[in-house]
């Protein structure tokens, strides 16, 4: 029989999928067969699985953390926003629609439920222990008679709950005690202890204000983790990017990512900011983007309206003033639909707009369909104008998630990439455009940049642009993110009772 844990905040952005990620870790060192759970994600920054089905990305790390390829079962309902209180609903991996709030949350919730029981079913039968990661609160009081993420899940799978607080953003202690407050009893017998998390200071000072919480709830804090500074592990929601301090390094290549509201899959340049020679910049709204050796237009999950914003706030502009002066610019998904000259809506995926003019910085076209396009590709690099570099770089990994379709209807095609391999199927597909003298490229490869060879002959591109010596890459970046997975777990585990834990397990 499988053995159960579950994380619940007392808010959103708590530290919950982090602490799930560092559990799954900590359970794969102790010799545990272990899996993550998520009923219900609601998120922008989401992967496609091997067999083509889209999960949320932190179900993917924890996944990692736990030693496995992630499976739809771990995150059966995704949501993923759209504006004006929509959201596109994803139910096993594939999208049934678009939902407002109230549409989901009142009528179809409850309905997913069996597929969730289902997901939970299969995982029980192939793993020894499941951590399950629930969303937002449990106290959210509005929510609660269609929830299908927090309390209803512990309840169906009498796992044992452990509260987290967040203590950097203050009042967690009332927070806590607020959320025991507002659950119900036998809600409140599920919650087996606390987690403190985020803390910076001197453990010794709290310890006054620990024993007062346990004497008030009658639950044991378990531990209280500290505040980690770069994990080095994806982030799952942009507002993680609030917390992302400019990079101010003296890097010899600045790299600007224009932050659009809708921006998605933004751990696509998570490798870049990772080299030493970098200093990667979010530009947010009513920032300049200056004179950067690279500008990145993000994917997106409502290209029309990121686009929009792009041009109503005067980026647009810059951004071809700077091409027209020789800066490059990449557009991955979204930001890659963006460069073209056009974008049609026939279907209203995404707007209200049937047509749009893009940036024009490539000779394309996109049109939106209703069927979303998920798999993961192997890729060869086969762009030769691009910088007026040519590199070998092949066997590339990535996935696409998109349902625009783009043309080229230019004279001349110069494709970026070729892929080789989509959703284990052979094929021989041209992906992305080169335009604008080499100065500009598309792809709807997310992940590019995750292939170590392909970065540094990027970045080594624009070092010789700008007159510097190419580098040797020396980030191997699966490795580096495996010692990130342990370097998180060992730090939860010796902040954590692990002993106790271990025993509320096991009851």
């Amino acid at each position: 029989m499988s053995k159960y844990i579950m994380l619940q905040g007392t808010s959103s952005h708590v530290g919950k999928s982090i602490l799930t990620t560092a559990l799954c870790r900590i359970f794969l060192q102790d010799g545990d067969k272990v899996v993550p759970f998520k009923a219900q994600n609601m998120a922008l920054n989401s992967y496609v699985t091997k067999s083509g089905e889209e999960i949320g990305r932190a179900q993917v790390v924890q996944a990692e953390a736990a030693g496995l390829e992630p499976i739809v079962e771990m995150n059966p309902v995704l949501l993923k926003p759209t504006g004006n209180s929509c959201s596109q609903v994803i139910l096993m991996g594939k999208s049934i629609g678009n939902m407002s709030a109230s549409e989901y949350h009142n009528g179809y919730s409850l309905k997913a439920l069996d597929i969730v029981k289902n997901s939970l079913e299969k995982l029980a039968n192939l793993f020894d222990t499941i951590v399950i990661e629930g969303a937002g609160s449990p106290a959210e009081v509005n929510l609660k008679a269609n929830d299908i993420v927090n309390m209803r899940i512990a309840k169906l799978t009498k796992a044992p709950v452990l509260l987290i607080a967040d203590i950097d953003r203050g009042g967690a202690l009332a927070a806590v005690v607020g959320t025991l407050e507002l659950l119900e009893q036998d809600e409140r017998d599920l919650v087996k202890g606390i987690i403190i998390n985020k803390f910076r200071g001197d453990i010794n000072l709290l310890k006054p204000a620990l024993d007062f919480l346990e004497q008030k709830t009658g639950k044991p804090v378990l531990g209280v983790i500290p505040h980690l500074e770069q994990l080095g592990i994806d982030d799952e929601d942009s507002v993680s990017l609030d917390e992302k301090a400019t990079d101010i390094k003296n890097a010899e290549l600045t790299i600007a990512v224009l932050r659009t509201p809708k921006i998605s899959n933004f751990t696509d340049f998570d490798s870049l900011a990772n080299e030493s020679d970098v200093a990667l910049h979010y530009i947010k709204l009513g920032e300049k983007i200056g004179s950067p050796d690279l500008i990145l237009l993000p994917g997106s999950k409502n290209t029309t309206e990121d686009l929009l914003y792009l041009r109503e706030n005067g980026y647009e502009d810059h951004i071809k003033k700077l091409v027209s002066k020789g800066t490059p610019v990449i557009g991955i998904c979204g930001g890659y639909q963006m460069l073209g000259k056009i974008i049609l809506d026939p279907e209203h995926t995404e707007s209200d707009l049937e047509v749009i003019d893009g940036l024009g910085l490539l000779d394309t076209k996109t049109t939106f369909i209703s069927e979303k396009l998920t798999s993961q590709v192997t890729a060869n690099y086969i762009g030769k104008d691009f910088l007026d570099t040519e590199f070998n770089a092949i066997n590339l990994q990535g996935y696409e998630i998109h349902m625009g379709r783009t043309e080229y209807i230019g004279n001349k095609i110069q494709n970026a990439f070729m892929i080789t391999n989509r959703s284990q199927n052979k094929v021989e597909y041209p992906d992305g455009s080169i335009g604008q003298n080499g100065l500009v490229m598309g792809t709807y490869i997310h992940g590019i940049f995750d292939n170590d060879d392909f970065r540094r002959s990027i970045l080594n591109a624009l070092r010789i642009k700008k007159g510097l010596k190419p580098l040797k890459n020396t980030i191997n970046t699966y490795a580096e993110k495996q010692a990130s997975y342990n370097r998180l777990a060992n730090t939860v585990r010796n902040n954590l009772n692990m002993k106790l834990l271990y025993e509320i397990m096991e009851k």
